[in-house]
């Protein structure tokens, strides 16, 4: 029997669970208390601060037996988060969080103990921070991708089936055209997908001050695919820099070139795949019964549909 004490479960946490994942979000809120203390007390650790959390998990400071410090990951794991320890392992804490121990049973993650009170987003100057986050990703998607990990031929192929069940549920006509045009852009590139091991949502809050780096990664949803379709989470980062300073096409080609000339990748296929990304969110968008679309997705996608054959 545990000897434990219970860890609560934050309120918001438990509000994102059951909104974003229905009844296997509730079912997870409710078993988090005793998965926190069993895993706690299989792996000997002992809690450390307060705890944090994300969309989907909470992440609690600890120490090992030994009194190295850690961070427990209790996860609701997902189609998208399943492959986190495959691609943690495989990055090997270069440019990423380093994984020390992984429970297949619980999903349970131990990860080194980043700084949290330090994501790249409390960086003043975003130049800098964009710079450090392109580094960051030019270094992830220079991995080949382990076998175990969904695909983004996988991802792309459903995402070409869906768009045109969903366009008609857009209220505006250039939105439409917008989607049917990032369905395009995909649809020339699907057969191409690529290989690499790609982060998925690296953004400036998914990025922490560590002691090994300066900079760490945290939070992939790994995929085996093209790295132009990992470039998004890094255009909208601190979308307020983008829309001071007035011109905000100019500003989105800026990012991209930085991100897409970091990355070493060609502009025409990323540019390709970063439509995809607006797609993918527009699906989503369409599916939580949004009838528009997110401002800074449209003119992400505008932009790049204007420039991308230069």
């Amino acid at each position: 029997m545990s000897t434990t004490v219970p860890i609560p479960v934050p309120e918001a946490l438990a509000a994102l669970l059951r909104a974003h994942h229905g009844a296997a979000g509730h079912a997870f809120v409710t078993a988090l208390p005793a998965l926190a203390a069993d895993v706690l007390d299989r792996w000997a650790l002992r809690p450390d601060g307060p705890a944090r959390h994300g969309m989907a998990s909470l992440v609690l400071p600890v120490r090992r037996a030994d009194g190295t410090p850690a961070a427990l990951k209790l996860r609701l794991v997902t189609e998208e988060n399943a492959g986190e320890p495959i691609g943690l392992r495989r990055w090997g804490g270069a440019g990423v969080v380093r994984l020390l121990d992984h429970d297949p049973r619980t999903g349970a993650l131990l990860l080194e103990r980043l700084d949290a009170t330090r994501p790249l987003s409390a960086l003043a100057d975003d130049d800098t921070a964009l710079r450090i986050v392109a580094e960051l990703l030019a270094r992830l998607v220079a991995v080949p991708a382990p076998a175990g990990l969904r695909t983004l031929a996988g991802v792309a192929t459903a995402m070409l089936e869906e768009a045109p069940r969903a366009v008609p549920a857009l209220r505006d006509p250039t939105e439409r055209h917008l989607v049917r045009a990032c369905a395009g852009a995909v649809a020339e590139l699907v057969d191409d997908a690529g290989d690499r091991l790609l982060h998925w949502d690296l953004h400036y809050d998914n990025v922490l001050a560590g002691t090994r780096e300066p900079w760490l990664a945290i939070d992939p949803e790994p995929l085996a695919g093209d790295p132009g379709f990992d470039l998004l989470p890094a255009l909208t980062s601190r979308w307020d820099a983008v829309v001071v300073t007035g011109d905000v096409e100019r500003a989105v080609l800026h990012r991209f070139d930085l991100l897409s000339e970091a990355v070493t990748v060609d502009r025409r296929r990323a540019a390709g795949w970063t439509l995809g990304r607006v797609l993918q969110n527009a699906l989503w968008d369409v599916a939580d019964g949004k009838p528009t679309l997110d401002p800074e997705q449209v003119a992400i996608g505008t932009a790049l549909l204007e420039h991308r054959w230069r």
